[in-house]
């Protein structure tokens, strides 16, 4: 891409929304937040998409992001830490303006929000207690009243896991953190969770958690969440993804944030 044809064709784009007939009392999202000057995004903390640093300032890709997209917009960047199993509410509830917040796409999410295009994937993997799953095969054996997986509360892995083990115990957690420690303190037999996260965990506790299955249980496409009735919004996000995918800059920051462990020195 030429240096100047991004930008070019991102504010044709928001030309686009702002000439869309919108009445004075139904602006779009994106003409409210050019308006005001700063994006509202909703997220909720998941390793690498969104943490904390050493400094307690949030990084990730989903933070890398939301910053471009702010950045491209023209307005300042407002982050809000959100608990992932109130985040559509919180959405709908105009805590914020849009969720850039590791979000697959599922039929009953798409019933409260409209999804853009994808600008990610996510795959859901396992990890296990080694001593506690011992002699336990996958994944006949953890459909089980006594298995216990620990999930996060309202997230794509939850809905795989009722899914793959219905007769099983599951225990949902606010946070991916809480959920893995049940994992190495043996109170859960196993996790499921977005990649990279089970085998980031695998290679720092090798001695107690291993993953029972390499290969991805689900793979879902993530996109941005906004309040439905908004096409003009919708265009502008749909188009930006396809532009800095065409640049190669997502493709950069997947492979900064999931396929290196440079960023490791970052967090706390």
């Amino acid at each position: 891409m030429r240096p100047g044809t991004f930008l070019v064709a991102l504010l044709l784009a928001l030309a686009l929304a702002h000439g869309s007939g919108f009445a004075a009392d139904q602006k779009s999202m994106i003409d409210k937040v050019v308006d005001r000057g700063v994006m509202r995004v909703g997220f909720s903390s998941f390793v690498p998409w969104a943490m904390q640093d050493k400094n307690g300032e949030y990084i990730g890709f989903e933070v890398d992001v939301a910053r471009r997209l702010a950045k491209d917009l023209g307005v300042d960047l407002e982050l809000v830490p959100t608990k992932f199993a109130g985040i559509i509410p919180a959405l709908l509830a105009d805590k914020f303006d849009i969720i850039i917040g590791s979000m697959s796409v599922t039929p009953e999410r798409n019933l409260r929000g409209n999804f853009s295009i994808p600008y990610d994937y996510a795959t859901i993997e396992a990890v296990a207690n080694r001593d506690k799953t011992r002699d336990m095969k996958f994944p006949e054996d953890y459909d089980r009243p006594e298995v216990v997986i620990a999930v996060r509360s309202g997230g794509t892995p939850a809905l795989v896991a009722k899914k793959l083990f219905p007769r099983a115990t599951i225990r949902p957690f606010d946070d991916e953190a809480p959920a893995v420690q049940d994992v190495i303190s043996g109170r859960s037999h196993l996790m499921l969770s977005s990649a990279p996260l089970p085998a980031f965990e695998t290679l720092k506790n090798p001695d107690v958690l291993y993953q029972p299955v390499k290969e991805p249980l689900s793979r879902q496409p993530v996109g941005f969440v906004i309040r439905k009735g908004d096409p003009d919004s919708m265009n502008v996000l749909d188009n930006w993804i396809r532009l800095v995918e065409e640049e190669g800059w997502l493709k950069d920051r997947r492979d900064y944030w999931f396929r290196s462990r440079d960023w490791e020195n970052q967090v706390r």
